[in-house]
This record gives C-alpha cells, structure tokens and sequence, in this order.
C-alpha cells in the first residue's frame, strides 16, 4: 500500500504560480513513476505530467515549458511547480504512483482555482 498527501493547491490569479507537493508513506521502495493528474468540472482526468524514478520527465503538450516536474527520492517527494496559469487549468489535481507490481495509487486531490 502506498498513501498519498498532496499538498500547495489555492487560489491564483491568472498568469500567477502555485507550487504542488505530494509526500509518498507506506510501500514506498515500490514506487516507479509519479506524477500527476487533473480533471475539471465536467470533464475527464487527463495527466499532466509524470517522472519515472531515473528522473525522466513527461508532459502534456498543453503545460509544456509552463509546468516543471521535480522528485525527491530521499523524501518520496513529488513537486509540481506551475506557472503562468491559465483560467481553464482550473481543477482538481491528484497526485498517482504507480509501483513496480503494476498498481496505480491516487491521492485524494487538491483544488487549483485560477480566476481570470
């Protein structure tokens, strides 16, 4: 089992910058890649960007050189830091794992409201 404590959602003007965090417990020697996810109102859960635990990093095309993806092996530590907001990137953000067993672990998730 592995738990996740994401943390640094808010409320950001648009153009602004919020910083997510997400600590890792439990199972954590399992842990492969992390990343994380997002889904508005409405919509699907679309990933945002992802780090495999050598340090390769993937991101959607809609946040690329906007969002950076960073990893704290030693901490379990995942940090999404995004910038120059955009209204429509309003949403909740999970953070996910997924373990060398093939197992994807969500966390509960974190509000991002970017107002216009």
């Amino acid at each position: 089992q592995v738990q996740l404590v994401e943390s640094g959602g808010g409320l950001v003007q648009a153009g602004g910058s919020l910083r997510l965090s997400c600590a890792a417990t439990g199972s954590t020697s399992s842990i492969n890649a992390m990343g994380w996810a997002r889904q508005a109102v409405g919509k699907q859960r679309e990933l945002v960007a992802s780090i495999s635990s050598a340090g390769s990093t993937s991101y959607a095309d809609s946040v690329k050189g906007r969002f950076t993806l960073s990893r704290d092996n030693a901490k379990n530590t995942v940090y999404l830091q995004m910038n120059s907001l955009k209204p429509e990137e309003t949403a909740v953000y999970y953070c996910n794992v997924y373990t060398t067993w093939r197992r994807t672990y969500w966390g509960q998730g974190t509000q991002v409201t970017v107002s216009s």
